[in-house]
């Protein structure tokens, strides 16, 4: 049942966020495919036209085919290949999400997915960085405060030994020079995050942050599994809500749902990815509201928005039209994100400043 809320798209747009779950190669601007495309040759294209290629990508993300949703990230990768491509799409990604109202993001991708003409897994991670800070100058001239950090992600399906490893070590040989944190993707259900223990023992040796997807394809084993490797965030995670047993007026949490919501352990919540790939037939079914209710520590964030032709705004709104959400639900979601965020702890203290004041000036408190 819709609820009602008093938020118009403008103070919607306005409200300061941060998007902890974005994925880079899922995120370019449907013109910015086309032109890229034009530059390298690559000919395979649905279509050139940018607003019809927009709707072929959400409308392959949508059509239930799991075949057809990979095929579109094979267009978007397929045009990643080079410096200049990765540094562009790097900075468009930027730019869009300040424009809409982020003051945090941390956008991931996997370096091994862009080595197709040469580059090495280093020149990858230069380039992406590159074009962060190119995307928060660029914003800043606009006058939106932005800052970016990448998870640099390793492909969960190549189980080569040393490959993830390599991925984590890629990762923090450059954590001073944009790289937050580190992430596994891919296919969740038969590929585990054990698979990959010795990255995630590395990573835990250099006390380097990591989130692992867990929840989204596969239940609460998955997610226990990546709580031991010791992630310190779930990609996704909503199916926590498996290991919760509710009643007419009662909700009695298993162990593994227990342990998550006492050590506020943060869900990245991606609500309308999650409608795509089946944890929900529609927005008003999703757990995210029973999860918020229960005080899980959650955030959202929209994990490909191009695919889901979405933004956070968006992912708000439709929140907001669904369970009522009004700004003192989305300040909380915020500052749960941004206190779950890769940074040191006295940035995250003035984002999550700029936040309350953001907030604070939307609600029209007056100064004690």
């Amino acid at each position: 049942m819709t609820e009602t809320t008093s938020l118009t798209t403008d103070e919607i747009r306005q409200a300061p966020k941060v998007a902890l779950h974005d994925h880079l190669d899922g995120g370019l601007r449907p013109q910015t495919v086309i032109e890229l495309a034009d530059a390298c040759g690559y000919t395979d294209l649905p279509s050139r036209d940018a607003a019809k290629l927009g709707t072929w990508f959400r409308d392959a993300a949508d059509s239930g085919s799991l075949p057809r949703y990979l095929e579109t990230f094979d267009h978007t990768i397929a045009v990643m290949q080079t410096a200049d491509a990765l540094r562009r799409v790097a900075a468009e990604t930027v730019e869009d999400l300040a424009a809409d109202g982020v003051v945090y993001a941390e956008t991931r991708y996997a370096p091994e997915q862009h080595l197709r003409n040469g580059l090495s897994l280093d020149e990858v991670v230069e380039a992406v960085n590159a074009g962060c800070r190119e995307g928060e100058e660029r914003a800043a001239a606009a006058g939106h405060f932005i800052k970016v950090g990448t998870l640099v992600t390793a492909m969960r399906q190549n189980t080569e030994p040393g490959h993830s490893l390599k991925i984590a070590e890629l990762a923090v040989r450059h954590r001073d020079s944009g790289v937050a944190g580190f992430d596994i993707a891919g296919p969740e259900l038969g590929f585990g995050p054990d698979l990959h223990a010795d990255a995630f023992k590395y990573l835990r040796e250099q006390f380097f942050r990591f989130t692992i997807h867990a929840g989204e394809a596969d239940g609460p084993s998955s997610i226990a599994a990546a709580l031991l490797n010791g992630a310190d965030r779930l990609g996704h995670g909503v199916r926590i809500i498996e290991d919760i047993e509710f009643t007419e007026d009662d909700a009695k949490l298993g162990r593994i749902a227990a342990y998550v919501r006492d050590k506020r352990i943060a869900l990245e919540v991606c609500p309308s990815s999650n409608l795509q790939t089946g944890i929900a037939e529609t927005i008003a079914q999703h757990p995210v509201q029973k999860l918020y209710e229960l005080d899980f520590n959650v955030t959202v964030s929209c994990d490909n928005r191009l695919m889901s032709g979405t933004s956070m705004s968006r992912e708000f709104g439709l929140l907001a039209e669904n369970f009522g959400w009004d700004l003192s639900d989305l300040e909380l979601v915020a500052l749960n994100a941004i206190d779950a965020a890769f940074l040191a702890h006295d940035v995250r203290d003035a984002i999550a400043d700029q936040i309350i004041n953001g907030y604070a000036d939307l609600r029209g408190d007056e100064d004690d």
